[in-house]
């Protein structure tokens, strides 16, 4: 059964930047601490990456995934899922953009399975490591 967790935050940014910075998916190993390599597989004809493999630090270990993303309610919403993964079943989540008096409101949804039952604390651990995309994002919004 997939696990999720979802974080709602204001970013004090416009959604045009917040967004851009979402979908540069190649600049990730930039900013997100847990991302150590990109590299995007297909484009559509907008020139937005639709498949992206990415390169993770995961509870102590190098894991390897690939997202497929979703621009069907852009930019209000980026919606993914994994195409394919090494030590995950499934990979669902979503950026929600929503335009605010100071910037914008982002909620991150996420949803995990991984190949392997972990502890519960492990889970919990690996939750917030997840959840920290959100204020790492926040950062290089704001920065």
């Amino acid at each position: 059964m997939a696990e999720s967790a979802s974080q709602t935050t204001t970013i004090a940014a416009p959604p045009e930047r917040v967004w851009a910075i979402a979908t540069e998916f190649e600049k990730y190993p930039e900013w997100a601490k847990d991302i150590k390599n990109v590299v995007i597989h297909e484009r559509d004809e907008q020139g937005r990456a639709t498949e992206v493999e990415y390169r993770a630090s995961a509870l102590g270990r190098s894991t390897h995934y690939t997202l497929g993303y979703d621009y069907s309610q852009a930019p209000n919403v980026l919606k993914w899922r994994m195409l394919r993964g090494d030590i995950m079943r499934t990979i669902d989540g979503a950026y929600n953009f929503t335009p605010v008096a100071n910037g914008t409101e982002v909620r991150y949804d996420l949803a995990i399975e991984l190949v392997v039952p972990l502890p519960g604390f492990v889970k919990r651990r690996a939750e917030v490591r997840i959840l920290n995309t959100v204020r790492e994002l926040k950062e290089r919004a704001e920065g």
